[in-house]
């Protein structure tokens, strides 16, 4: 059995090497994803238009207007008429307007008016204003105020949304080449020679799976590298770790794939699945771009059966945090159960393909 994987393994990775395809999508397609994604799919609002409204010129109203001025994150605009700012918040030239009170220095009262047709936006201007007041009122007597952002210390978006883009790529990458390896053999006329060989369809898929599998590991080192060196994420966790959970997540991953292999007897059709089955799932409910937990609750629970979900979460630990064995086992669990699940599948389907 083991001689006759090894031959169909041989047999694949030389086909694979001769496949341009295959090589487009586990080397060069990473590389275009990662950086579309890592470039424009970001959270971080940048020269937000702000203004603040100011009626004094006390030492805190300056202190407040310097942060925001050092900020990159705000094109400042300062006056003392507020109807003129309002009038620029509805016409849409300004994002926010901050009116500090009369008697500021003394009463430290203020409004916060903020544009919220973009609900993140207008959650980042709130939560840098908030960051922009910490900081200016650090040297305030008897006023203390103290924040701290733990793992994502920049609170940088990019940080959270990397991470999640490597286990959407390794998604797509790993069920899109297991998914062509039997429709590619039943569209060039093959799977039946191979089908009347001694070898047996199980064992084919195997050694079908096992080039693939390697190369899906070449492509998430090569997204590490991207994200390390290029976006300069933060690597908390250790290289070993890493290739341990990528390994268990490639069992699901893969298994989609061969599942999708199974059933398509086109190209076309096992891309068109692959894209549904593994890509959009990854995407849009594993946490990688979106919080689960502002989804509605049929949404959160349907995530637990999506293998992408436990994956992101492992990355984001993984890049920052680090090695948290208590809550990687959990997610190694849940790559681990779905993947039987579709293994099962397989290997029903298998069996009624050989009946």
């Amino acid at each position: 059995m083991i001689r006759r994987i090894k031959a169909v393994a041989i047999k694949e990775t030389i086909g694979v090497f001769r496949d341009v395809s295959s090589i487009l999508i586990a080397f060069v397609m990473p590389m275009i994803l990662l950086f579309l994604m890592g470039y424009a799919v970001s959270l971080d609002p940048k020269k937000i238009n702000y203004a603040v409204v100011s009626y004094e010129n006390s030492k805190i109203e300056k202190s407040i207007i310097s942060n925001f001025l050092g900020s990159k994150y705000f094109d400042l605009e300062t006056g003392r008429d507020k109807n003129e700012m309002l009038k620029k918040l509805d016409s849409g030239s300004l994002q926010a307007v901050l009116i500090l009170d009369p008697k500021f220095s003394t009463n430290y009262k203020a409004l916060l008016l903020v544009d919220g047709t973009e609900p993140n936006t207008a959650g980042y201007i709130a939560k840098y204003t908030a960051d922009i007041f910490s900081k200016s009122f650090e040297n305030t007597p008897n006023l203390e105020i103290k924040s701290r952002i733990w793992f994502n210390e920049t609170a940088n978006s990019s940080y959270f949304l990397i991470p999640g883009s490597i286990a959407v790529i390794m998604t797509l990458i790993g069920t899109l080449l297991t998914a062509l390896v039997i429709a590619r053999e039943w569209e060039r006329g093959t799977m039946e020679a191979l089908l009347s060989t001694p070898v047996r369809l199980s064992e084919i898929l195997i050694g079908k799976t096992i080039p693939y599998f390697f190369l899906s590991l070449i492509s998430m080192f090569i997204c590490f590298v991207v994200a390390y060196f290029w976006y300069e994420v933060p690597f908390r966790g250790s290289i070993g770790m890493l290739i341990l959970i990528s390994v268990f997540y490639l069992f699901p991953a893969l298994s989609i794939g061969l599942l999708i292999s199974t059933i398509a007897k086109n190209q076309f059709i096992a891309s068109m699945a692959s894209l549904i089955v593994g890509f959009l799932p990854a995407f849009l409910i594993s946490g990688a771009v979106f919080e689960i937990d502002a989804m509605p609750k049929a949404l959160q629970y349907l995530s637990y059966a999506i293998h992408a979900r436990y994956f992101v979460s492992s990355l984001q630990t993984i890049f920052l945090v680090g090695d948290l064995y208590e809550i990687l086992l959990y997610e190694v669990a849940g790559m681990i159960g779905i993947g039987m699940v579709f293994i099962f599948l397989v290997s029903r389907r298998l069996k009624r393909s050989l009946d």
